[in-house]
């Protein structure tokens, strides 16, 4: 089959690992089922962010875990399927060890491309708007900090991963209210920063893109202008694709898929 003829697959917020998931096995085989669907017509995947819900690459030691996901991710590598990797809020100390391993594009930030004839932008979506809260951003910016990083992967895991686990667990509960519903379009912060940047700085944008919400949502920003929240990939288990024609949001059916987790 051409490339010309496959598909491109967006995807986010799936945080394997996450204390949310009680079965994290069987959510991680499920994750697996759906990406080797989605390669036998793709061209491209675009993971959106906070693929694991917590990550940090030591310089010599691998973390725990993942071994089958991260074994499906390089097998699509490996056949030519071209995978790019935008960091969210959850997994942004992934640094060099997946993108020379398994071979794919780390990108920290927000990024446009044109796939197919069609001018996507592309991002995790936690720096957008009333999200990014003073607190939030002194707490991002110490995040993505050299130093602190260097400090911080110091300490043993034995101590940051529980820590990160609790972090995580708290977040969620504190903005528990952000999550899975729109807040309208006078004050969801995507939506606005969207409308902002198509009217002022660059009005060729044919589709946004978005996770973190885990919300699902297919909206016309104008006439020749989509805009999408992708939803998750552990409750609603959503993405979009893209087929050169048409973009569409569709979900996995994981009811029908039968796992021996012991």
């Amino acid at each position: 089959m051409n490339n010309q003829h496959k598909k491109t697959y967006f995807l986010s917020d799936i945080h394997l690992g996450t204390p949310h998931v009680p079965d994290k096995r069987k959510h991680e085989h499920t994750v697996v089922s759906m990406l080797e669907r989605m390669s036998e017509d793709a061209a491209q995947i675009y993971l959106l962010g906070d693929v694991l819900d917590y990550w940090f690459e030591y310089r010599t030691v691998v973390p725990r875990g993942f071994i089958r996901f991260f074994g499906t991710l390089a097998k699509m590598a490996d056949s030519g399927i071209k995978i790019t990797w935008i960091l969210g809020n959850h997994d942004i100390w992934l640094f060099d060890y997946l993108r020379d391993e398994i071979g794919i594009e780390v990108i920290d930030g927000a990024i446009i491309r044109q796939i197919d004839g069609r001018k996507f932008y592309l991002a995790h979506g936690d720096d957008l708007g009333d999200l990014l809260k003073s607190n939030f951003r002194f707490i991002r910016s110490v995040f993505r900090n050299k130093v602190c990083q260097k400090l911080y992967s110091a300490i043993h895991p034995r101590w940051t991963v529980p820590f990160a686990h609790k972090w995580s667990a708290n977040s969620r509960h504190k903005n528990s209210e952000k999550y899975g519903m729109w807040l309208g379009d006078e004050i969801e912060p995507s939506w606005l920063f969207a409308k902002n940047y198509i009217e002022n700085i660059d009005p060729s944008i044919e589709c946004f893109i978005f996770g973190h919400r885990h919300l699902l949502v297919e909206k016309k920003l104008t006439d020749t202008c989509d805009f999408v929240i992708l939803g998750d990939c552990f409750d609603l288990f959503s993405y979009a694709v893209w087929n050169g024609r048409n973009l569409t949001l569709e979900q996995f059916d994981s009811n029908n898929l039968n796992f021996h987790t012991n």
